[in-house]
């Protein structure tokens, strides 16, 4: 028996959902930012009419106003994006239990052996589609094939709206001729390294020897030579969320950052990382560090610990040392992220010779109660006073 996936994207989601909630706002361009007052934020959903007129996610509002002077611009909501994805999700569910949310906007479902209920995994995609476009309001574009990989590329051949199917033997035809960004996973800077290498579609990619992909990428190499001939093990994992594998936040800046600007953004979210670890009564052992530049260029850099910890010293010493080892803090960024992962339950406290980690966590503990009785300002490291005037 053939393994049947689906995939829902839904399109243009954060301003579908306003148009759904509000009929004046259909078929006009809709612009979802952070905030709208702020002429420095950030667009971080555009409609499609708005798109029409080259409005892209990450284009700051200035541009964005300048492309569509006449667009609506939205504040974001995100408890209320939330809510509907639930919806769509319960939906999907009313036709398998396996189905794997992976992104707020997106979820897989495996409907093998579903025929006999429902019909073909196509006739179960266009109901997905008429009950999503009905019940919730939104459009989405559906992808089917044999994996989750190929069900995902699916999805992207055709939007908005889309209803496509792939099959593992249509990839030659249908994806190898498509440039290699567009091959999932590929990103601006793989896209960069694997153009020097001369692999400019994705069938170059298919066709390079993995040798070559696996001295230039890694184990990240394998992955890409098994992406580009359409070859995906990956199970569709309903209980992929309940298992916390870390913890993270990022923020997008309002103007370009540097040197303590920079330094002050990755201590508050270090302060905040950390803090919902400990809430969930989770250490971690790996801390990473995300930035992007003014290029919209992501950069991303861990390292693990010699033991789990809940310290938030402990993370922002190791965050500042990524931080100072892989980018001049003269260089602008206009997003900076922390996270912690190799979560495992908090059981005991590792006894250290000085007392130094139990001094650290009962401070910790002190004014984690300070925050959670009078807010998360009450009490702040004298770095972040001035974090307000430094990003406004």
């Amino acid at each position: 028996m053939s393994c049947w996936v689906i995939l829902a994207d839904m399109n243009s989601f954060f301003a579908s959902v306003h148009q759904a909630e509000n009929a004046s706002l259909r078929g006009k361009p809709v612009i979802v930012t952070g905030d709208p007052d702020k002429r420095r934020g950030i667009v971080l959903t555009a409609s499609y009419e708005a798109k029409k007129y080259g409005v892209k996610t990450g284009m700051p509002i200035w541009e964005a106003r300048k492309l569509v002077p006449d667009a609506v611009y939205i504040k974001a909501e995100h408890d209320k994006y939330l809510q509907y994805s639930m919806q769509i999700l319960n939906i999907m569910r009313e036709f398998t239990p396996l189905v794997e949310p992976f992104s707020i906007d997106e979820a897989f479902m495996d409907v093998t052996g579903c025929e006999d209920l429902f019909g073909s995994p196509m006739e179960i995609a266009k109901k997905l589609k008429d009950r999503i476009k009905k019940e919730v309001g939104v459009m989405c574009s559906v992808g089917i094939s044999t994996n989750k990989l190929l069900a995902k590329m699916a999805a992207e051949l055709k939007k908005p709206d889309g209803l496509t199917m792939l099959l593992p033997e249509e990839v030659p035809q249908r994806l190898w001729p498509l440039p290699a960004r567009e091959l999932f996973g590929v990103g601006p800077r793989i896209e960069r390294r694997l153009n020097r290498l001369g692999l400019k579609t994705i069938g170059d990619i298919a066709k390079c020897p993995v040798e070559i992909l696996k001295r230039e990428f890694g184990l990240v190499g394998n992955t890409l030579h098994m992406a580009a001939r359409g070859i995906d093990y990956s199970p569709v994992d309903p209980e992929s969320l309940n298992v916390v594998k870390g913890v993270s936040n990022r923020y997008t800046l309002p103007k370009d950052c540097r040197g303590k600007e920079i330094k002050a953004a990755v201590v508050d979210l270090c302060e905040k990382v950390v803090r919902r670890a400990r809430k969930g009564g989770y250490v971690g052992k790996c801390v990473g560090l995300t930035l992007r530049d003014t290029d919209l260029v992501y950069y991303h850099w861990t390292k693990r610990l010699s033991e789990h910890t809940d310290i938030t010293e402990d993370v922002i010493d190791t965050a500042l040392e990524l931080l100072y080892a892989h980018w001049s803090l003269e260089k602008p960024v206009r997003l900076v992220g922390i996270s912690l992962s190799e979560l495992i339950k908090k059981k005991w406290e590792q006894p250290d010779i000085f007392g130094r980690k139990k001094r650290l966590g009962r401070l910790a503990h002190t004014c984690d109660l300070l925050k959670d009785r009078y807010g998360e300002d009450s009490i702040q490291r004298a770095l972040l006073l001035e974090k307000k005037s430094m990003f406004s």
